[in-house]
């Protein structure tokens, strides 16, 4: 791969992130949300992926997040229950391992 693609990679995704995480800290939760959402990093990824293996490595790629769909749900879930019940590093860590067992069980399911 080439490393001034990694580096614009790297770039772009610590750019989107800070813009999340300024929106977040404003107390503008829905933007940030809406932002975090919009689909440039997996354009991003998508692109690299494509530009690297071709159609079907992006195409396969484009059905695994599908099918990772529903433990990132659970994830997200998981975490509007437990942040106000145990706190952020407790309740990440669990959302977290919730998301890697659900996201393991799902793909050696299919």
């Amino acid at each position: 791969m080439n490393l001034r693609l990694l580096l614009l990679y790297f770039v772009v995704g610590g750019v989107i992130v800070s813009a999340i995480t300024y929106l977040g800290s404003l107390g503008r939760s829905q933007w940030a949300a809406f932002l975090a959402f919009l689909p440039s990093i997996s354009v991003v990824t998508l692109v690299s992926i494509y530009l690297g293996g071709g159609t079907a490595s992006a195409t396969a790629y484009a059905k695994n997040m599908l099918i990772l769909l529903p433990s990132w749900v659970l994830y997200v879930v998981a975490v509007i229950l437990l942040l106000p019940r145990i706190g952020l590093a407790a309740s990440l860590a669990v959302s977290v391992l919730l998301y890697m067992v659900t996201a393991y069980l799902v793909v050696r399911l299919t």
